[in-house]
């Protein structure tokens, strides 16, 4: 019943944004990055900050450095959402936001510096990760259902690591934005404050989940995402290219755009990769070693997403003989 109620507030609450940024006129236009070719109402994915306002306000007691840290950089994202930002200042937030948590569950004290260090890269570039990522309908609610599934799942018959409406809370928010975004015509795109709001979200569990079990594994619930990622940043490098700009070669930009894929498929093919690494995580989690697993999801999704190269070449040859 209460998860009914929540429910309905979130979707109350997103319709009201749809008013408002219809209002403001906050709209995502298609540029080179987009895999998309109409103007769309940006930032529905607010309904992640309002959820976790939700959770707050019955949890105040344990959950104000989490909520302070999501605050921050749902602002600046929302802001750049409506007008650009410099980098600086939105790596800034982000490493303040990612230091709040870190003392919130006293990584300080619990890793050496250099772990500390390794530690604050992984956090800033899982939360550009899971934004550069969010391109297509669909893609960030599907994956994040996943992840936040397969944390709940941990959480109830492994490790207790938070409470468990924590999780279910993040959960909803991505169901209500799902209802408008996993369309064939999206109603609205989640918007970096979409992406970065239920990244920083998912991190702050992944990294809780490391520390109480002493286990990195848990990083392979974000293996799918990590890999298109770092590989394309390294594709980008050696081609030279700003990695800060627009672009269009990820992965599910080469399936949607350049072979007309439909994107809610892509969509679900990343979720449903993600759902078997992460049952086979949890399936081999104290079984097998941990750098075992890691070899054993890693490089399978090095030889797929290497098809990418394959599938360019072919669609350039298509369209030289096409010329």
């Amino acid at each position: 019943m209460e998860y009914t109620i929540l429910g309905i507030l979130l979707m109350i609450i997103m319709l009201l944004y749809f008013k408002v940024a219809d209002y403001f006129n906050i709209i995502d236009k298609p540029n080179q990055r987009s895999s998309h070719t109409e103007i769309t109402l940006r930032g529905g994915g607010i309904i992640f900050w309002f959820s976790a306002l939700l959770y707050f306000v019955r949890h105040i007691n344990n959950n104000y450095f989490f909520f302070t840290g999501i605050t921050l950089v749902s602002l600046v994202s929302f802001w750049d959402d409506i007008q650009s930002l410099s980098n600086k200042i939105r790596i800034g937030i982000h490493f303040l936001s990612i230091t709040l948590i870190f003392y919130d569950l006293n990584l300080f004290h619990l890793m050496p510096v250099w772990g500390v260090i390794v530690s604050y890269t992984l956090a800033i570039g899982l939360i550009n990760a899971y934004n550069f990522m969010d391109g297509i309908n669909g893609i960030t609610g599907l994956y994040t259902l996943v992840v936040m599934e397969s944390l709940l799942y941990v959480n109830t018959k492994i490790q207790l690591f938070t409470d468990g409406m924590f999780i279910k809370y993040a959960m909803l928010a991505s169901l209500v934005f799902l209802f408008f975004n996993y369309r064939k015509r999206a109603k609205c795109f989640a918007g970096d404050v979409g992406s970065i709001a239920i990244a920083f979200w998912v991190i702050y569990f992944v990294v809780k989940l490391i520390l109480v079990t002493e286990s990195l594994i848990w990083l392979l619930f974000l293996a799918v995402y990590g890999v298109d990622a770092v590989c394309t940043i390294m594709h980008r490098l050696y081609l030279k290219q700003n990695i800060f700009e627009a672009h269009r070669l990820h992965l599910y930009q080469i399936l949607s755009n350049e072979y007309k894929i439909q994107h809610r498929l892509v969509s679900l093919f990343y979720a449903l990769a993600q759902t078997g690494i992460s049952l086979l995580v949890i399936l081999l989690y104290q079984k097998v070693q941990d750098s075992l697993i890691f070899l054993i999801v890693i490089l399978p999704l090095l030889l797929i997403y290497s098809s990418k190269f394959y599938l360019l070449n072919k669609n350039n040859l298509r369209l030289n003989h096409g010329a």
